[in-house]
């Protein structure tokens, strides 16, 4: 099963810096106006190396080795600090839900021994995109550090005890409505507890499965030079107990463009689904599509109910990325994006932006579970998870393991 080690991590100095001006969204859920807003709240913001763009005033710096010298430079700067012991990092998510329920995720930041796909101690449950993996792989490489932590989710009954706050966190700062609070374990005896309920039980990946074979691929590379048994046979991740109670996942919806002016929408689609109107409500969309047992269609001038028909889904994962997948196969030349939150998608077909959005139910933990544990996998970006750690949390060399 796969070791969890602690690691001596590497911090922003928030004794001089706002800890909620330097950290940031992960990089895949910022838009290019999200990223300007951050860099022009704090020239230290982690962005800047882990989301780096081409430079219009330095047309010759490549994007990936700037990201590398601007984090040695901060760490000679000492903008971020390295501990002075291997630790493990606790980090508490909180914030209030649609309902206007607390919910809380705590979870543990460590290194995780990779396993490639088949091995049983990683499971992964998405597949990934080529040109997000290409883009880790090159940013890894440059600056020989993991920026942010894969998202793992571990079966260990009793971890969220053992992740319980003691004393006052090392940083707290709120972010996009989510309290944000952070431990360092430096005590043996804690450290050995934690490692001991996770290394017995194979880790889910929840999110971030572009990084997790970004790193498998990383480490490969290594080997090739240095062998085995370096800090590139890790990856930073944080670690959930596998528990409802500290999960919230959400779907991640669907905008199509490019669809042909001939194509009759409503006819391709009333193959699979039954079509009925949708009264959508102004709050709770996504549960009263679970409630209905459907998917939802938004075009300009109307939202509609998508009602599996059963029939013309044999075969196909009960999922609705899978029957999405499964009913647009016959429309040529279109684009698929994905997009979370039901305000994007409505705004993005109102814009003209794309021709039409589809809205999906979540998946289920008991279903990421399901498909992990069988070696499968669903279409990707299947799954959102919320809250989402900060990147800037804290950062892991390979360098100085």
């Amino acid at each position: 099963m796969p070791a969890f080690e602690p690691f001596r991590g590497i911090r922003y100095d928030t004794r001089t810096l706002d800890p909620s001006a330097v950290t940031s969204p992960p990089y895949d859920v910022i838009s290019p106006e999200d990223r300007r807003a951050l860099v022009a709240g704090s020239p230290h913001n982690v962005t800047l190396i882990d989301l780096p763009v081409p430079d219009a005033d330095r047309p010759g710096i490549d994007p990936y080795t700037d990201a590398a010298a601007r984090l040695s430079q901060w760490r000679r700067d000492h903008v971020l600090i390295t501990d002075e012991l291997p630790s493990f990092t606790i980090h508490r998510m909180s914030s209030v839900d649609e309902d206007g329920a607390q919910r809380h995720t705590t979870g543990v930041v460590g290194a995780l021994r990779l396993s490639s796909p088949g091995e049983g101690e990683i499971l992964c449950h998405e597949y990934t995109t080529p040109k997000a993996k290409s883009d880790r792989l090159d940013l890894l490489g440059a600056t020989d550090a993991n920026l942010s932590a894969v998202w793992g989710l571990s079966p260990a009954i009793g971890l969220t005890e053992l992740l319980e706050a003691e004393g006052a966190p090392s940083m707290e700062f709120v972010a996009d409505g989510v309290t944000h609070s952070v431990w360092v374990v430096t005590d043996p005896e804690r450290i050995s507890a934690i490692r001991a309920a996770i290394e017995p039980h194979p880790v889910v990946i929840a999110d971030g499965h572009h990084r997790y074979e970004t790193s498998l691929a990383h480490r490969d590379r290594v080997r090739g030079t240095n062998g085995a048994g370096t800090a590139a046979d890790a990856v930073m991740c944080f670690i959930v107990e596998l528990s409802e109670a500290q999960l919230s996942v959400g779907p991640i919806h669907r905008l199509v463009r490019g669809l042909d002016p001939a194509t009759d929408l409503l006819e391709t689609l009333g193959a699979y689904f039954q079509i009925e109107p949708f009264d959508a409500p102004a709050t709770g969309v996504v549960r009263a599509l679970e409630h209905a047992g459907a998917l939802a269609l938004v075009l300009p001038e109307a939202d509609l109910l998508l009602r599996p028909r059963p029939e013309m889904f044999d075969g196909v994962r009960d999922l609705d990325s899978s029957r999405l997948d499964h009913a647009l196969a016959g429309l040529d030349g279109i684009e698929v994006t994905y997009q979370h939150g039901v305000g994007n998608i409505r705004e993005a077909v109102s814009s003209g932006a794309a021709e039409f959005g589809v809205l999906l139910r979540p998946v289920t933990v008991p279903q990421i579970i399901e498909i992990a544990e069988g070696g499968e996998r669903m279409p990707p970006k299947s799954t959102f998870f919320f809250p989402k750690p900060p990147t800037g949390i804290v950062i892991r060399s390979l360098l100085d393991d």
